[in-house]
């Protein structure tokens, strides 16, 4: 009684003969209430014989029954019913014992889903998701519940070695400033016998080192932060926000030095936790300021178009190649010259974040470049000034909006 083929064979037979003992008995009282029933009532008639002289003489002893024609009539009637009562009674435990059998066989056919799914879960294991269900038959409620836990398999399986993945990518990355640390605390700051010139340029790498790791813990902590939910989203005045986080960044820009021009047009409003997108715009001025050439310019924009609000970042740097602007927002991968790269003032992880945080307000990165001639990143979020409206389309416009 406790699995759930058992408990479907049983009430599918106890239901069937239900109903199968409710129509046999709505004949049965049918056939009572029109037909005319009931026992045979003889009477005993004794015999006699009849002399010559006319006169009749009863036989002693012997007699037979008669009965007229109705009652044998309403005999007969009576007879019927009581057969069909039996075999009635007899029908309904023959279909409760088929039913059962039955309703046994489809239980097993109808929860092999079931089985397969608990055979699969059995078999999954913390360092193994890659067992599917791969559920055959009718695509009904038990074939969707398994292709959906299918989905939810890959979904997690994807997760499982996207967060492997980032683990070795951190562990790669940290390990390289950390040796640095240590190999710079023993040769110098150790060494009783180092001149202050080594010790104050061992201090300078060991600050470097330590920068990149702070920043790259950063990265990091804002990554957890935000996959964790602990932000509220709320209403952002997109020109308002982008100003104040441009102006956050104008004396960074100032000491290379670039020139930093804004087109903001009011009106387009978001649905976003400042802090998060603030994150997002920072990383990519952060890049634009680290890899545009000097004296060149630096423009941010916001606006909105069919229903989209929208920010860009442009700049006059080296600018991507066509091959090579998918794999910008791939962790740790790092842009600029080499010289640059080995500055750390980059964790490979600012494009990755920004994508992230966008995407996790329902928005989309898009990035626009030529080799040589400068890059253009946009943000492309709902615009909520318009949420009413039937403007905004399925996606962001394609076309760059600065």
């Amino acid at each position: 009684m406790r699995t759930i083929r058992v408990r479907l064979a049983l009430t599918t037979s106890l239901w069937l003969s239900a109903i199968s003992a409710a129509i046999l008995a709505g004949v049965y009282l049918a056939l009572t209430a029109t037909i005319d029933a009931a026992p045979l009532d003889p009477v005993t008639v004794k015999k006699f014989d009849r002399k010559s002289d006319g006169t009749m003489v009863y036989r002693v002893g012997e007699s037979f029954q008669a009965a007229d024609l109705e009652s044998v009539q309403r005999a007969v009637n009576y007879s019927t019913l009581e057969s069909l009562r039996n075999y009635s009674m007899l029908a309904l435990g023959v279909i409760f014992l088929v039913s059962l059998v039955v309703g046994w066989f489809v239980a097993g056919r109808l929860l092999r889903p079931v089985g397969e799914i608990t055979a699969t879960a059995n078999r999954l294991s913390a360092s193994d998701l890659s067992q599917r269900i791969n559920a055959t038959g009718p695509k009904d409620e038990l074939r969707t519940l398994a292709d959906t836990i299918d989905s939810m398999l890959d979904r997690l399986d994807d997760a499982f070695r996207t967060e492997r993945a980032l683990v070795e990518d951190v562990s790669h990355e940290l390990r390289n400033p950390v040796a640095v640390v240590q190999a710079n605390v023993e040769a110098v700051l150790a060494d009783e016998r180092a001149t202050a010139e080594e010790r104050a340029h061992a201090l300078a790498v060991i600050s470097r080192a330590t920068t990149r790791m702070s920043r790259l813990l950063e990265d990091l902590l804002a990554t957890a932060r935000r996959r964790s939910g602990s932000f509220a989203d709320q209403k952002v005045d997109l020109s308002t926000f982008v100003g104040e986080v441009v102006d956050e960044h104008r004396l960074l820009a100032a000491e290379r030095p670039l020139r930093v021009t804004t087109r903001l047009s009011p009106g387009p409003v978001v649905y976003a936790d400042p802090e998060s997108l603030a994150r997002a715009l920072a990383n990519l001025l952060s890049n634009a300021i680290r890899l545009a050439p000097s004296d060149s310019e630096l423009t941010i924009g916001s606006g909105s178009s069919a229903g989209w609000a929208w920010i860009a970042v442009r700049d006059e740097g080296p600018g991507i190649a066509e091959g090579d602007q998918q794999r910008v927002f791939d962790r740790f991968r790092q842009g600029g010259t080499a010289s640059e790269r080995r500055g750390g003032r980059g964790s490979g992880l600012g494009l990755a974040i920004a994508r992230q945080i966008v995407e996790s307000h329902e928005g989309k990165m898009a990035l626009f470049s030529t080799f040589g001639a400068g890059s253009t990143f946009v943000i492309w979020l709902p615009d909520r000034a318009i949420a009413d409206r039937p403007e905004r389309t399925d996606q962001p416009p394609q076309a760059c909006p600065i």
